[in-house]
């Protein structure tokens, strides 16, 4: 019996309940203790292997993760469960009413769908990852699991209105860059997607403007601040093509519209000017999605520099923004910066950079600072106007 069956069995089922939060260092005490209660070595390590993955999953599902089944790499290319949502709505909003989630994994996105209302089909070739999407869809019985490989079936018999698909973008282990890599490749997701009315396709964040299709609005998610993936939208689900971005706060849910047109289109450089009393940094999601050049507009702000994503300008109130207020401006020299620090009695530091080799783990060792004491301060190593320099500043948001 493969590992998630055992686990979906009666015995497998209660073993989990019993299991106390996952601990690495009372795992192999753990693991004695249920042997010598008539657990099987297979079972046991599959329970404990299923707690831990379910401790990880926290980060995406929350409290959710307590009740569903995991394998390791389904995990990994799990969508957060909020995140989730908002691609269910989206496709909701277009209309669609039936969704095939082609290349489902362990059903996160599946998951989402049907909590929306949507006719759900699941799709998955590997067999362990599809007994965990068919367990973790188990309160929704209209949803349907299949477990096969999606080319070699003929998706027009499903009834389905729009899909989903979620590329394959790790292989031993590693990230795959070339979207002709992913499984299904790039080219073929899209041509795939096309035979729907509405369709999504999730993608690596950093993927190049150039394999995106000309029609397609792709949109750039972060959550707090920390970028997480993109999406290709197509048909229906993609009025009008460009780049956008979604942005996920611990209470707000952010947008902006970084350019319109074809998402293909290189990001326009913007002319850099010289410091003012503030440095800005733009979300994640609105610098990959190339919105620099809108957002800076708007806002009257410019980059410190020719290609860097650090902007400066007089005070300006913005969600997307972090802002640190200019304190001094010093060489790009740990000696300098030292001497700097212990004038101004600053003993916690966050340091950032953007466009220097400078490692800031390197260079916070030669500035030998002593841990949690003093004032509070970030270092901002970046070039201004082409010059590598050390900004001391205070962050204001």
């Amino acid at each position: 019996m493969d590992t998630i069956n055992q686990l979906k069995s009666a015995s497998g089922q209660a073993l989990l309940a019993s299991l106390p939060p996952y601990d690495e260092a009372n795992a192999f005490a753990l693991t004695t203790r249920l042997r010598e209660q008539g657990y099987t070595a297979d079972l046991v390590a599959a329970a404990l292997t299923q707690s831990r993955l379910r401790l990880k999953a926290h980060e995406k599902f929350g409290d959710f993760a307590n009740g569903m089944m995991f394998t390791a790499a389904g995990l990994e290319q799990a969508t957060r469960l909020q995140i989730g949502g908002h691609h269910a709505a989206r496709l909701r909003r277009a209309g669609a009413r039936h969704v095939v989630d082609l290349g489902c994994g362990i059903g996160a996105d599946s998951l989402t769908f049907a909590g929306l209302g949507l006719g759900v089909t699941a799709i998955e070739r590997d067999h362990e990852t599809a007994e965990a999407a068919a367990f973790n869809l188990r309160a929704f019985p209209e949803a349907r699991v299949i477990e096969a490989d999606a080319f070699a079936l003929d998706l027009s018999e499903l009834g389905a209105d729009a899909l989903w698909l979620d590329p394959a973008r790790r292989a031993n282990g590693k990230r795959l860059t070339d979207p002709e890599e992913w499984q299904p490749r790039f080219s073929e997701a899209i041509a795939l997607a096309r035979k729907f009315p509405a369709a999504g396709i999730k993608v690596a964040p950093g993927v190049a403007y150039e394999y995106l299709p000309d029609d397609a609005h792709v949109q750039w998610i972060s959550a707090d601040r920390e970028l997480i993936e993109a999406v290709v939208w197509l048909g229906v689900a993609a009025p009008e093509p460009g780049r956008s971005t979604l942005m996920l706060r611990d209470t707000k849910t952010l947008t902006f519209e970084a350019a319109s047109g074809s998402p293909a289109e290189p990001v326009v450089p913007v002319a850099a000017r010289e410091l003012g009393p503030y440095i800005y940094e733009p979300d994640p999601a609105v610098i990959r999605a190339g919105g620099i050049e809108r957002l800076a507009g708007e806002l009257d702000l410019a980059p410190v520099s020719e290609g860097i994503a650090y902007l400066t300008g007089e005070p300006v109130e913005s969600d997307l923004l972090g802002a640190f207020r200019v304190r001094e401006v010093l060489p790009m020299n740990p000696k300098a910066v030292k001497k700097a620090l212990q004038r101004e009695g600053i003993g916690q530091l966050e340091i950032k950079k953007r466009g220097t080799d400078v490692t800031p783990e390197e260079f916070r060792r030669k500035l030998s600072l002593k841990k949690a004491k003093g004032a509070r301060a970030v270092l901002i190593l970046t070039p201004l106007l082409g010059r590598h320099r050390a900004v001391l500043a205070t962050r204001e948001r």
